[in-house]
């Protein structure tokens, strides 16, 4: 399929000269001798007194070796949700366009979507959470620009086949987003590997789940260079701040302690899973690769109230299509776990 991003960009988009800050104009932060009088900050330093580089230069940097990717296939973003706002600005044209989302999936979507005047064409998925491809063709027309895919995806936890997500990226002429907040927890690789393969593939992670950073909102974008220039031209300047470029650098320094808390949630999750299986009130244990479990129960407001009573907070999942009675459970430490099981057991 051939493809061109400037057939998708918006014409007002295409036209702007971005906003040229004074970091912009001058990149070199690791000189320290000298003397920044360019940007009307307070000179009295105190670690945070002047402006963060516009361009996260030292995340990028780690971030593109530890992925094997380049800087230039980087967009980093005040969380993910802003990443996904910044690629519906670019690409959507308000009131014309249109995207498609695949519910039960992640709220923001369709919230985005419907801030910037976009409209949203749901697809539910099928009843075993999976794409259907088919239904998904006939909702595209011309003004169609975007499919968001979430995989694994939130709240069913599980992955979508890569049959459908490669047919997908074939068939589909304007670009298809695959949200990989929960990627580290799911035995399957990340579609990062493919990225030179499809040039529509926006792919988008975060530091908040399996890094643990959620308190710093940092989101991350990885795409061709060409997709990245679009989103650079029109993203705030500064919109990662100072601090959470620094917590970031800490965290990414110490890959083996990340890998070490994500092996704990994972083997947290199978513990849980072997009581949830005798818990009777649960119906049914859908299939997970995320940091978190979705059951299906008898009564999902009843069992939602007892639980808070005991002081165990959840997550309550009934009011999404497909996931009637549902609750979804987020993998603690062994101690919080000990305690979830003690009050689902003390429930039943």
């Amino acid at each position: 399929m051939e493809f061109n991003i400037n057939n998708l960009v918006r014409e007002n988009v295409k036209s702007m000269k971005p906003y040229s800050s004074a970091r912009d104009e001058f990149e070199d932060f690791d000189t320290a001798e000298m003397i920044f009088l360019d940007a009307n900050e307070n000179p009295f330093e105190n670690g945070v007194n002047r402006y963060p580089d516009p361009q996260q230069s030292n995340v990028k940097k780690v971030l593109a070796k530890q992925k094997n990717v380049k800087t230039s296939q980087i967009l980093l973003g005040n969380g993910s949700d802003e990443v996904l706002d910044l690629i519906l600005r670019a690409f959507c044209e308000p009131k014309v366009d249109n995207v498609i989302t695949l519910p039960p999936t992640y709220g923001m979507y369709g919230v985005l979507a419907n801030i910037n005047a976009v409209e949203n064409r749901e697809v539910l998925l099928s009843e075993d959470f999976q794409p259907q491809v088919e239904q998904i063709l006939e909702a595209i027309d011309k003004n169609t620009k975007i499919i968001f895919l979430c995989s694994p995806n939130n709240p069913t936890a599980n992955s979508f086949s890569d049959k459908s997500v490669v047919y997908l990226l074939q068939n589909f002429k304007g670009l298809v987003v695959i949200d990989e907040a929960y990627i580290d927890f799911s035995k399957k690789q990340s579609w990062m590997n493919e990225l030179d393969e499809y040039p529509n593939l926006i792919i988008t992670q975060t530091l908040s789940k399996a890094y643990g950073l959620a308190g710093i909102r940092l989101g991350i974008c990885y795409a061709s260079a060409a997709i990245i220039s679009v989103l650079n031209k029109i993203k705030p300047p500064y919109n990662v701040n100072e601090l959470t470029q620094i917590r970031a650098l800490e965290r990414l320094s110490v890959p083996e302690k990340i890998k070490w808390e994500i092996a704990s949630i994972i083997e947290q999750r199978e513990e849980l899973l072997k009581v949830l299986v005798n818990i009777k009130f649960v119906k049914k244990i859908y299939p997970t690769e995320a940091n978190f479990i979705l059951i299906k129960v008898d009564d999902a407001n009843k069992r939602y109230a007892e639980l808070i009573a005991k002081g165990i907070v959840i997550r309550n999942r009934t009011t999404q299509p497909l996931c009637e009675n549902t609750l979804r459970l987020t993998i603690g430490i062994g101690q919080e776990n000990k305690k979830l099981i003690e009050a689902l057991l003390a429930i039943s």
